[in-house]
């Protein structure tokens, strides 16, 4: 089959070597535009147009795809038997859609129809899910709403990063769209509608980020946490100073004990030194943090930062 590839992050670029690899005639790759990025802002290419560039592939990169004639023009001149669409960044009309002979595939970071949209990897994270995984789908019109063909089910760790499951899945996702793109052409691929019980997984924000002593819990910051690394971290204040945290821990009840705690404010600093590190009494159950990073300051482990920042028993961290 004569592949037509879209996709941008190294997540896509992921699914881009498994089908190269794997001997697909790739007749051409669509990414996004080079981005400023670093100190000196220079364009920088993504990790999809890297792959490409060291590959030979044709390269396209329209700054929109809607309403863009001359781009679906050229989209038709290639004749792609399937258009393989992959973390890609702007949605397809369907005057594109109805391009290829067996339609347009997707690989989505989720068992769906949980977590259609942007942040499926995040979401699953955040909520603090024990299972994920891969869909690949037929695309239509609307947002993640197309026909399922194939699912591949992970468990994720506990101390899990939305970074290392993201990296994991990426690879799931090459492998699993190798086997989609053989029943494709073989004939044999299943063909699952969604329904109608779905969730939605939306792009996140800065203001999610903040930590709410007083309404979370040690287990719902360790998900925030663990959620939001490496995107942006969770953050907080101490004596005006913002605090990020980037891998804690809850605390089992026999680690600590603290007379009295119930009576404490949430966000109270119960144990604070370069040995045993830094507990944080919460909601429901106390929270150590491991990996810190101080206002203007590069992330390091609690101890190497207790070392070097008095923080005292009893202060109190602020939403």
């Amino acid at each position: 089959m004569n592949i037509l590839f879209m996709g941008t992050p190294d997540f896509a670029k992921e699914s881009l070597k498994a089908i190269y690899e794997a001997g697909h005639n790739i007749i051409g790759v669509v990414t996004n535009v080079d981005k400023p990025k670093g100190r000196g802002m220079k364009l920088q290419p993504s990790a999809v147009k890297e792959y490409a560039l060291e590959k030979g592939l044709e390269i396209y990169q329209p700054e929109k795809v809607r309403k863009n004639e001359e781009f679906r023009e050229e989209m038709e001149k290639l004749k792609p038997d399937v258009i393989c669409v992959v973390a890609y960044g702007k949605i397809l009309p369907k005057s594109v859609l109805e391009i290829p002979k067996y339609g347009c595939i997707n690989v989505h970071g989720s068992l769906l129809p949980k977590y259609r949209g942007a942040a499926p990897i995040q979401w699953a994270v955040l909520n603090g899910d024990k299972t994920t995984g891969i869909t690949t789908m037929y695309m239509d019109v609307g947002m993640d709403t197309g026909d399922m063909i194939l699912k591949s089910e992970v468990e994720i760790g506990e101390d899990e990063t939305t970074g290392e499951l993201w990296d994991r899945l990426a690879k799931i996702g090459g492998e699993l769209l190798v086997e989609t793109l053989e029943q494709v052409e073989k004939g044999t691929a299943p063909r699952e509608k969604q329904g109608d019980d779905f969730s939605v997984a939306p792009m996140l924000s800065k203001e999610m980020a903040k930590i709410d002593w007083e309404n979370q819990t040690a287990q719902e910051i360790k998900n925030l946490v663990r959620g939001l690394n490496p995107i942006m971290g969770a953050y907080t204040y101490l004596k005006g100073k913002k605090i990020k945290f980037w891998k804690v821990a809850v605390a089992a009840q026999n680690e600590i004990m603290v007379d009295n705690s119930d009576f404490l404010k949430n966000g109270t600093i119960i144990v604070s030194d370069s040995r045993d590190g830094l507990w944080i009494k919460t909601k429901k159950g106390i929270l150590k943090v491991l990996e810190i990073q101080g206002e203007n300051a590069r992330k390091m482990p609690i101890q190497d930062f207790l070392r070097g920042n008095k923080i005292e028993e009893l202060e109190v961290f602020q939403s």
